[in-house]
């Protein structure tokens, strides 16, 4: 742990390892396909990560007390909200040649998740775990293990940002146990 000024402790962060060229080629050629079903595979992402994180809900009052896959399937307000994951995650790849970008952009979504939703920042490491899992699912023949290597080092350096927007609006975390 490294002092931050007045003596907080704030956690070290080490930069994420940055992706080669190779692996941005991979992870573009894989989102083309996953992208010409960006709602539907959104969708995917989303139930299974409330169905095997139920307290991601609570920072969603219009879907918080639904239970049932089909039920969030049916959700307009979760289709709306998985059609904005996976546009954020198009614009990042879209600019994965400008780091500046990348930074703008993950920031922003970091910053209104701490500030405006106040979503614990583990939840992010989360969600990349599950988006992973489901595009390894749907797309078994092009998620090789070395397409999900990249894919796994894009969600390391997603994850960096994020938490990076955190840290820069002094995030105090919420509570240790939310999952």
């Amino acid at each position: 742990m490294e002092k931050e000024q007045g003596g907080r402790e704030m956690e070290h962060r080490e930069r994420a390892d940055p992706l080669s060229e190779a692996e941005r080629a991979m992870i573009l050629d894989t989102w083309a396909r996953v992208y010409e079903n960006s709602e539907d595979v959104g969708v995917s992402i989303l139930i299974r990560f409330f169905v095997n994180f139920p307290s991601a809900k609570q920072y969603f009052s219009q879907f918080r007390e639904m239970e049932d896959p089909e039920e969030m399937e049916r959700s307009s307000q979760l289709r709306k909200h998985a059609g904005r994951v996976m546009n954020a995650i198009n614009t990042v790849l879209e600019n994965l040649h400008d780091p500046d970008k990348v930074s703008s952009v993950l920031g922003l979504v970091g910053k209104a998740h701490a500030l405006k939703h106040k979503v614990e920042p583990m939840y992010f490491k989360i969600l990349s775990g599950v988006i992973l899992e489901v595009l390894t699912e749907d797309y078994p023949d092009c998620f090789t293990p070395e397409v999900q290597r990249a894919w796994s080092k894009l969600m390391g350096v997603l994850y960096w940002h994020v938490t990076g927007a955190y840290a820069e609006v002094g995030w105090v975390q919420l509570s240790s146990s939310a999952v």
